[in-house]
């Protein structure tokens, strides 16, 4: 199957689900924090979380993966000596994707959420509070559930992108099944045949995505429709 290829870019799938999955792990907890900043009262807080969301949002993905990865790397290696450390330090393209990826949509996710908190009526947070719960328990038990459930249809456009812009890590050397696509088509000039296979194997990975968040959506937004009639 794909002329013995078919392995080798089986193995590079899972990297690229691995590269997801993390990337999307960072994102999550940048995208609370960036949305914590732009709902926060002080003023250069969300000055701060404002021009992140805008700075990144604006740039495209691979002049920030290009810039992040070899910008990043010659600071550390500029760094590195005035710590002691002489010898050349070689970023894993791994690492570099993850915390690239995570950094880029952590500005996506911070809107996601923002908007998403800002959807739930403040008397709900009043009620916590008159009821006796504290802040924490107020943030945990009434705010956190619904704003999953509102920001469910954002996330779920967020990670399907996230998923296909992991092939612009290709560029920077990781060996994802992208990589590994080009390797055989350049070996057999076969180009179609692998970049169509690698093309399926993304259309798998997001239609499964997209049914497993449809059906989270469905069970945060039990008896919602219910209560609204």
């Amino acid at each position: 199957m794909l002329n013995g290829y078919g392995a080798t870019i089986v193995d590079g799938a899972w990297l690229t689900l691995l590269l997801a999955l993390t990337s999307m792990a960072v994102a999550i907890g940048l995208g609370l924090l960036g949305a914590a900043c732009r709902l926060s009262p002080l003023r250069w807080l969300a000055l701060l979380g404002e021009t992140y969301a805008t700075v990144i949002r604006g740039i495209p993905d691979l002049v920030l993966i290009l810039l992040i990865f070899y910008g990043g790397q010659d600071l550390v290696n500029r760094l590195a000596p005035l710590l002691g450390y002489e010898d050349y330090i070689d970023i894993n393209p791994f690492v570099a994707g993850v915390f690239t990826l995570g950094f880029i949509f952590g500005a996506y996710l911070s809107e996601t959420f923002r908007g998403a908190f800002m959807a739930i009526p403040r008397g709900q947070a009043e009620a916590g509070a008159a009821y006796g719960m504290s802040g924490r328990q107020v943030f945990f038990r009434i705010l956190v559930p619904q704003m999953i459930r509102l920001a469910i249809p954002g996330f779920t456009n967020n990670w399907l992108v996230l998923t296909k812009a992991t092939a612009l890590i290709s560029v920077v050397g990781l060996q994802d099944m992208m990589f590994k696509a080009k390797q055989a088509a350049d070996a057999t000039r076969e180009p179609f045949t692998f970049f169509l296979a690698v093309a399926a194997l993304y259309l798998v990975l997001t239609s499964v995505s997209l049914l497993a968040l449809r059906f989270l959506e469905k069970r945060y937004s039990a008896g919602i429709k219910v209560a609204e009639l």
